[in-house]
């Protein structure tokens, strides 16, 4: 199948492009109305009799025994686990408490570790997370934290958007303003094709609330140099 301009409504010669440049289009993951009508039974079996066929394409002899099994285990790695984040009812569930203990000061979780994936070429954006915010009488396990982080990692991303996505999550979670994310990645589509640069990162911010103060973000940089 050729591609044509009403493919993305984009001109042909500049679709790759665009994926080349990582620009981001909204800060919504782009999905259909009707994603989840499918179960991830039939989404998985439909996804390895795809994959089946793109390894077919490729030259790769499905009856070799390292091989058969290969697109059953892509489907059901795509569905229950890398992409498992696409699904909303897999969306963290968040318990707020009293903050019994009067903390007023910024609470910071740092080096939260995630594997997302570029939506441009699919292939592993590997980083950590750094979240701060100031409870506005509540407070949250920090676990949640990490959930959220991973709940919107877990689906094709544009590493701007994630951050975005974050930071409204736990605006929403924590019921304040106050947050603040900073998300520092490689991404494979740089260092293993196309450019081949093995030793850049990408470091993407959203500051809400009171750490649009230059004064508190200089706070919150504070802790995250300290070892």
């Amino acid at each position: 199948m050729k591609l044509n301009e009403t493919t993305l409504n984009i001109p042909v010669n500049n679709i790759e492009t665009i994926g080349d440049d990582h620009i981001s289009l909204s800060s919504e993951t782009p999905l259909r109305e009707d994603a989840f009508e499918m179960d991830d039974q039939l989404k998985i079996e439909l996804i390895a009799k795809h994959f089946r066929e793109i390894m077919h394409i490729m030259g790769l002899d499905l009856n070799d025994d390292s091989l058969q099994g290969t697109p059953l285990r892509v489907a059901k790695m795509y569905v229950e686990e890398v992409f498992s984040g696409l699904n909303p009812a897999n969306k963290p569930s968040v318990t707020l408490f009293e903050n019994r203990y009067q903390y007023k000061q910024m609470l910071v979780e740092k080096e939260i570790e995630f594997y997302s994936n570029c939506e441009h070429h699919f292939v592993p954006i590997i980083g950590k997370v750094h979240v701060a915010y100031i409870s506005n009488g509540k407070v949250v396990g920090l676990s949640k934290i990490n959930r959220i982080v991973q709940y919107f990692a877990k689906r094709p991303q544009v590493q701007e958007r994630m951050t975005v996505q974050i930071a409204n999550a736990l605006k929403e979670a924590l019921q304040t303003e106050d947050v603040a994310v900073i998300v520092d990645a490689k991404h494979l589509c740089v260092a293993s094709r196309g450019v081949k640069d093995s030793t850049s990162t990408t470091t993407t911010s959203e500051y809400c609330g009171e750490f649009m103060n230059e004064n508190k973000r200089a706070e919150f940089f504070k802790y995250l140099a300290l070892k």
